[in-house]
């Protein structure tokens, strides 16, 4: 009788940490361009707040997404999509933490907290959003379309048993 794999296996921790800094990131430019408009700084301050919180998670995102690529790269049809994933995961990740210095400067530094810095940090953050929906795209074709690191049971399901 076949046997069920564990479920704690190296390319499965990379789904289990990159879905909070989704929804981390995507909040903190909701909050920022809020912000923009609105003459209360609790936006402001909860929008560096996520920001920060969403940078770690986007980093340890992808160290875990490098610990599944050399598993599950050998199981798809499909190696480029993979790739491609890979890429744009480091360009959002590289532009949120750009985000974030130019944020934390702006907290520290009174000669460049002006409204233009501002708009083009909200601008900067939207920019990382739209990658980061693609990046989600690309991650969600390798799961549902080549079955990237899924367990696929037998055909009766002898292994439930």
């Amino acid at each position: 009788m076949d046997q069920l794999p564990d479920f704690w296996r190296t390319e499965v921790f990379h789904p289990l940490s990159v879905h909070f800094p989704i929804v981390l990131l995507l909040m903190a430019t909701l909050f920022k361009l809020i912000g923009l408009w609105s003459s209360k700084i609790t936006w402001d301050h909860g929008g560096r707040f996520l920001l920060i919180l969403g940078v770690l998670g986007v980093w340890v995102s992808i160290y875990t997404g490098n610990l599944a690529d050399g598993i599950v790269s050998r199981q798809l049809c499909d190696p480029t999509v993979l790739k491609e994933h890979e890429n744009f995961a480091y360009t959002t990740a590289w532009i949120f933490t750009a985000a974030l210095a130019i944020d934390i400067l702006m907290r520290f530094i009174d000669l460049i907290k002006t409204k233009i810095v501002s708009i083009v940090l909200v601008i900067l953050m939207i920019a990382g959003s739209g990658s980061l929906a693609y990046v989600g795209h690309l991650g969600a074709e390798l799961v549902y379309q080549q079955a990237a690191g899924v367990n696929i049971p037998s055909e009766d399901c002898s292994e439930f048993n």
